[in-house]
């Protein structure tokens, strides 16, 4: 009867959830209503409801139940009563890497296509490499943390003081299980950002000289303002973006950070800013467009199974938009870096080619930033300068 009690369960919050909301906070205010259920079932639930959305569009024909065991099946190295009542031929293989997981899947179900999982896959970038990025869909992205240089083996060390082991990546940057409460371990934030990998990578497309005057005109929470500071301190900045609540939360991090140099704007930067920006040049502009996010869906599974192609043409319609107003404002010889967290081409490198028949720039650099073999999220950044 149990295996029964954790399928209604998740039937139940499927049947209401309608991918509107990021998933987490849906199942926040889901458990908060539904206080009968105890811990253990709050965390089968939620395991049961990630595992299915991580198998995308896979098997669409097949019976849900089916669906949500091979979606834990794959995703998971512990046992479940989902996997022992539908796939007990399987149990013992739970160990096994994803990829042979996968096999025995296609071996025992050959109506699992990979290539379904995300069915995107003809809007993807040229370079990516399909097959690793569908099976990284099966693996918890990692929880990375960017750490001032001064307090690194101080934070590892407290770290290591509550058993957790984390991974040192370069002179800053420390990889942890995905849902380490860091919070709590350390409440006192001042020392170091959350930051996924390869947000971090993008900060070798600045390059800020001394004292540059720098544009971050989507900044939402600053996270991309906060790795140039890192890396020239004395730059000036001015933040802006359509809403004004990130601005505020922009605040509060600045000021832990010691950023003090900084003015921000709200700012539709799909409308004409010119009373707003008539006197402003900059030696530097950051777009981090609005996108569809495809590169970081390993987070938030959800967006597989809810997203809509149609989308994507809306997002590169917004970002050439975008950029062609912010590009008047960079005086000539300086860059533009363009960032997206997503995968499809028509975001990434056929904007850059946009930009290059439209607007007065030369591309000096671009990179797929690939994290699906890292743990992170996929990115793109490319550096433009100003004709």
């Amino acid at each position: 009867m149990r295996v029964e009690h954790q399928i209604r369960a998740f039937e139940q919050i499927f049947d209401k959830y309608d991918g509107t909301t990021p998933l987490h906070r849906f199942l926040f205010a889901y458990f908060k209503q539904n206080k009968q259920m105890g811990s253990s079932d709050r965390r089968w639930a939620t395991r049961y409801i990630y595992s299915f959305f991580r198998l995308g569009k896979a098997m669409p024909k097949a019976d849900q139940i089916l669906r949500l065991a091979i979606g834990d099946f794959l995703c998971n190295q512990t046992p479940s009563l989902i996997i022992a009542s539908k796939l007990p031929e399987l149990q013992e293989q739970l160990g096994r890497s994803v990829k042979d997981k996968i096999a025995l899947i296609i071996e025992n179900h050959p109506d699992f296509k990979p290539a379904d999982v995300f069915c995107f896959h003809e809007n993807l970038s040229n370079s990516l490499e399909k097959e690793d990025f569908y099976e990284s869909f099966f693996t918890q992205p990692d929880l990375f943390v960017r750490v001032q240089r001064s307090r690194f083996e101080q934070l590892v060390a407290t770290l290591k003081q509550t058993e957790i082991n984390p991974e040192i990546i370069g002179e800053q940057t420390l990889a942890l299980p995905n849902g380490t409460k860091l919070e709590k371990i350390i409440p006192d934030q001042k020392y170091y950002q959350v930051q996924d990998l390869s947000s971090q990578k993008t900060s070798a497309f600045f390059l800020p000289q001394p004292w540059d005057y720098w544009w971050d005109c989507c900044a939402a929470s600053g996270g991309k303002s906060l790795l140039l500071y890192d890396l020239e301190p004395s730059v000036q900045l001015l933040v802006s973006d359509i809403r004004e609540n990130s601005l505020n939360n922009l605040d509060e991090r600045f000021q832990e950070a010691g950023l003090k140099k900084y003015q921000k704007k709200v700012l539709d930067l799909l409308q004409n800013n010119e009373q707003d920006l008539h006197h402003y040049e900059f030696d530097g502009i950051i777009l981090d467009a609005p996108c569809s996010g495809s590169g970081t869906w390993g987070r938030t599974p959800e967006m597989l199974y809810y997203f809509d192609e149609h989308k994507i043409s809306y997002f590169s319609k917004l970002q050439k938009t975008i950029a062609e107003n912010v590009v008047r404002y960079l005086k000539e010889g300086k860059p533009l870096v363009y960032i997206t967290c997503s995968v499809f081409k028509q975001e990434n490198e056929e904007v850059v080619e946009w930009m290059l028949q439209n607007l007065p720039v030369k591309l000096e650099k671009m990179e797929l930033i690939k994290g699906y073999h890292s743990k992170s999220d996929t990115m793109f950044a490319a550096r433009l300068i100003k004709q």
